[in-house]
Order: C-alpha cells, then sequence, then structure tokens
C-alpha cells in the first residue's frame, strides 16, 4: 500500500508539472501569436571580398614561405602602382555585378522578395552595372510567374543588362522568365524548356452520389464555374476549359517569342523539355555555362554584389508554430484562384 501511495504521489506530481509546462508553453504561443509579423531586411553581401579571402586562404595553404613572400612583395608593388595611378588619372570606380537568387516554389510567393531586391539594385545601379539572376524554378501558377518575369523586365527598361543562369531548372513558368534574359546561360544538364500550360484537378461526385451525398453550386454567368470538384461535370464544361487552357498556351507561346524572336517556337512550345546542350542547339538558352563559372569571369575586374531580401520572423514563426497555418493558407489560396498552371 505504501509503495502505490509513493507512486500515486509521483504520477500527480509528475501530470501537475506536464500541465504547468503546457500553460506556460501556451501562454507564451498566446503572445507570440498576437505579435505582428517582423519587416523584412535587406542584405548586400560583398561576393568579391568571399573570393578574395578564399584566394588568400588557398595561397596561404598551398604555397612555401619563399613563394608566399615573394607573392607579397610583388602585391604590394602593384598595390602602390595603382594606387598612384588613380591618383593620376582620378580612376573611375569598377562597374558591379549584383547577383541574385530566385529559387521558385509552385505558388510563386518568392516574387515578393525579388521585387523588393530588384527595386534595391535599380535604387542605387549605373548604366554600365549588370544583374545577374540565378534561377531555378519548374514552375507554377499563372499569375506569380507572369508578375515574376514582369519584374526582371523592369531591369532591362532601366537600360541594365540582365543576366540569367540556369544551373538546374527553368522550366515551364521558370523558362517564361529566363527567356526575359539579355543573355541567358545554362548548365550542360539542365533541364529547360517546358512551354506548356497543365490544368488538373480531381473529382468526387461520384464518390458523393455513392454515399447519398448531395453537392450544390450556384453561379451567375454561363462560364463561371467550367469544372467542379465535388459537381457532376459536362462536356461543355470540359471544352471550354480546355479552351482557356490553350488561350493561355498562346499567350505563353507570344511572350517567349517576343523574347527570343529567332527561335522557333513551334518546334520548341510542345511542353517538352531540354538539356542546356540541346536547348543551346533548339536556341532556348544562349551559352553553356554555370552561375559560378560566370561569375569567376568577372572577377577581380568587377565589384561582385549578392542582393537578399528576408523577412524577420516572430517568436510564434520561429518556434515552428505557424506552419500548418501558412501551409493551409497556400493549398487554399492555391486551390480557389489558380486553376491554370505553367
Amino acid at each position: 500500500m505504501e509503495f502505490l501511495y509513493e507512486y500515486g504521489l509521483f504520477v500527480a506530481k509528475a501530470v501537475t508539472l506536464v500541465i504547468a509546462f503546457i500553460i506556460v508553453v501556451s501562454t507564451i504561443v498566446g503572445v507570440a501569436s498576437k505579435q505582428k509579423q517582423g519587416k523584412g531586411q535587406l542584405e548586400i553581401i560583398s561576393l568579391s571580398e568571399q573570393l578574395k579571402d578564399i584566394t588568400h586562404y588557398a595561397k596561404q595553404v598551398l604555397l612555401d614561405k619563399a613563394a608566399l613572400k615573394q607573392l607579397a612583395k610583388k602585391q604590394k608593388k602593384e598595390d602602390k602602382a595603382k594606387s598612384k595611378s588613380k591618383k593620376a588619372n582620378d580612376e573611375e570606380e569598377k562597374s558591379r555585378l549584383f547577383v541574385i537568387d530566385f529559387k521558385g516554389s509552385m505558388d510563386a510567393n518568392e516574387v515578393e522578395h525579388l521585387r523588393e531586391e530588384i527595386t534595391a539594385i535599380l535604387c542605387v545601379a549605373n548604366k554600365e552595372d549588370e544583374v545577374l539572376v540565378r534561377l531555378e524554378s519548374g514552375g507554377g501558377v499563372v499569375h506569380g510567374y507572369g508578375l515574376a518575369a514582369s519584374q526582371l523586365q523592369r531591369i532591362k527598361e532601366k537600360g541594365l543588362t540582365l543576366t540569367i543562369a540556369v544551373d538546374k531548372v527553368a522550366a515551364s513558368g521558370g523558362y517564361m522568365m529566363a527567356c526575359v534574359a539579355d543573355k541567358l546561360l545554362a548548365s550542360q544538364f539542365a533541364y529547360i524548356g517546358s512551354i506548356g500550360v497543365l490544368a488538373q484537378l480531381p473529382n468526387f461526385n461520384k464518390l458523393l452520389k455513392k454515399n447519398d451525398v448531395e453537392f450544390e453550386q450556384h453561379t451567375a454567368g454561363e462560364y463561371k464555374r467550367t469544372l467542379t470538384v465535388f459537381g457532376e461535370n459536362n462536356d461543355e464544361g470540359r471544352a471550354k476549359f480546355k479552351e482557356e487552357i490553350e488561350e493561355i498556351h498562346t499567350l505563353f507561346k507570344d511572350f517567349v517569342h517576343s523574347q527570343r524572336p529567332d527561335m522557333n517556337i513551334e518546334k520548341v512550345a510542345t511542353g517538352e523539355y531540354w538539356p542546356g546542350v540541346k536547348a543551346k542547339e533548339l536556341g532556348l538558352v544562349d551559352a553553356l555555362s554555370t552561375s559560378d563559372d560566370y561569375i569567376l569571369s568577372h572577377f577581380p575586374e568587377r565589384e561582385i554584389f549578392k542582393v537578399k531580401y528576408s523577412l524577420k520572423k516572430n517568436v510564434a514563426e520561429k518556434l515552428g508554430l505557424s506552419v500548418a497555418a501558412v501551409a493551409e493558407r497556400v493549398v487554399m489560396q492555391t486551390w480557389n484562384k489558380a486553376r491554370h498552371w505553367f
């Protein structure tokens, strides 16, 4: 009996501690959830300095003392000559290469960050500067990637050179963005193309009927809703849905052709994608190169900066407690607004 008493007392204490912990966590979550989303933060990182550090470290490791001493003398002599030249000729500053990373998701929510990064660059860039976008995307919603392409066009309208490098994939909506470039690069085995439109949705009408569940949907306008998830679809609705897809595909083809007029658009606008080597043959890209090689080709002649915009997270987001809410919002927005996909 004494054992049972002590055991019961232990369980009671444990339960009390657990309840107290839950109350504390709930209080923290309640306070955190009321916090407003943090403001965005712009970062400008010197890739030139990073490359200089890498070069210096490699030389320190690989060269012997005599070679390092000789290198130091040579560098000192070059720096002195450069300093005199700058004073004598009032040397202008180097042109700059601004680097942006865009890794697009299906709903293209990264466009908001892209907008801020491009705006920041346009506020400080000169005509001789260049923007390199390291692009990776398999495509997604039409309106999202249409806006992303429009953001990239802002760079060209400002008179700056726009280079886009695809190391892995630029397909469908991703290629819609990529084709805007003045110079489009791709690695040898990057996936390029997929100039087509996809639309798909499940239909549970038969399942509902089997379980005696009725579904009602009321619309105003003949084609307010063509195909539905729960209602019974008909051939007229399917035909209209197909017509809408074809219209978007035509707009997609026209846009790509306007950016790359020398390309045989009918040959490549089949929804197929190709590796970089074949894409170059078809005129989908201009040259085969990785983004790393392109950046190195401009070092040290240019000052190279990476521009990144990010949002500060509040306490709830840092704890990962808002993941479910964000996921639900994304799914609902995609389901309700985006019936067509690149």
